[in-house]
């Protein structure tokens, strides 16, 4: 498996690594627990050495699966977890952010704890919280790894000043934010900043939540439990708009004799060494599938065809509900 370093922190991972969030919420009914375990060593044995999960996912449940299957494997791999969020807090009032010094102490412990491990490779600040200066953050993440507790240091959505304002606190190992070719906001200021700054880039949902794969049409019906039927951009109308990204997609995979969800992580792949996507799956053959990414050789005609392509489609739907898109960019 071909690895890479995320920015210049030296911290080597696989060039793809795998979103676990999945496997245990958000997309419906959660999986059989000992299937998900046996996806997870798999993933091991194929190569991937880079495992991302949260807190927040389940809650809990996700961070105590990985530590479950990983425990064996503990020394071969990654693991980023996330704090950010008050979990205490009413859902019906929307999400709530606390990276209150002490709190992210104490959820730093019982992800250690849930992880079965002594260390957190790769710890991102799930959401900027307004209410708490970044310094403060960067400085209790660094506190924790003089303590030898985290490694590294992360954000997610992170907007570019507050990402300057933490590294130069604490450096930043990465920011993890969504970035495929229907979501490209972060091209205009945050890719250059990370890569003036040396930090390395961890896209989530590089294959649009499932639609880039193809698999969503406008008659897809959503599980009640699957977070995708509440979002504008998965609601019928939207998903017929935005066919025309799937079908372009669709069309460049079909000579190469490859499939639509590996063009898109291979134009990803293409956009710098410092890039390593976090593609999701709960299923064996589709994580394969996804590796498969890793060999693709796209050319630069295909590659200006899809940037062309995919900035010339005006994309229908916003990613998130509102109180969560208010809570990117920070």
């Amino acid at each position: 498996m071909k690895t890479r370093t995320l920015g210049k922190s030296g911290l080597n991972v696989s060039a793809l690594g795998l979103g676990c969030m999945g496997m245990s919420w958000a997309y419906g009914a959660a999986p059989d627990k000992a299937a998900m375990i046996a996806v997870l060593r798999q993933a091991v044995e194929l190569g991937v050495t880079f495992f991302d999960t949260a807190e927040v996912y389940g809650p809990f449940a996700n961070e105590e699966l990985l530590g479950e299957a990983l425990e064996p494997l503990r020394d071969g791999v990654v693991i980023a977890t996330k704090f950010g969020f008050d979990l205490t807090a009413d859902p019906a009032q929307g999400p709530k952010a606390d990276s209150r010094p002490e709190h992210i102490r104490d959820v730093v412990d019982a992800s250690l704890k849930r992880l079965r491990t002594d260390r957190i490779d790769l710890l991102y600040q799930h959401r900027v919280d307004p209410a708490v200066p970044i310094e403060d953050v960067a400085g209790t993440v660094g506190e924790l790894i003089r303590a030898g507790k985290v490694k590294h240091f992360g954000l997610s959505e992170a907007g570019a000043q507050t990402i300057r304002k933490a590294h130069a606190v604490q450096p930043v190992t990465a920011l993890q934010s969504e970035y495929s070719l229907w979501q490209r906001e972060v091209e205009g200021e945050i890719l250059p900043t990370l890569r003036e700054l040396g930090i390395g880039f961890v896209p989530y949902s590089p294959l649009g939540r499932g639609f880039l794969t193809g698999a969503i049409t406008a008659d897809t019906v959503f599980d009640k439990n699957d977070f995708r039927a509440r979002l504008p951009r998965f609601q019928q109308d939207a998903v017929a708009a935005n066919q025309a990204l799937v079908d372009l997609v669709r069309d460049i995979a079909g000579p190469l004799g490859a499939t639509s969800a590996q063009v898109a992580l291979a134009w990803l792949l293409a956009q710098g060494e410092d890039v390593v996507p976090i593609p999701g799956t709960t299923k064996l053959a589709r994580l394969e599938e996804n590796l498969g990414a890793i060999e693709l050789s796209l050319s630069a005609e295909d590659l200006t065809a899809l940037d062309t392509a995919s900035r010339a489609v005006e994309i229908v739907g916003a990613r998130y509900l509102p109180a969560m898109e208010a809570m990117t960019g920070r």
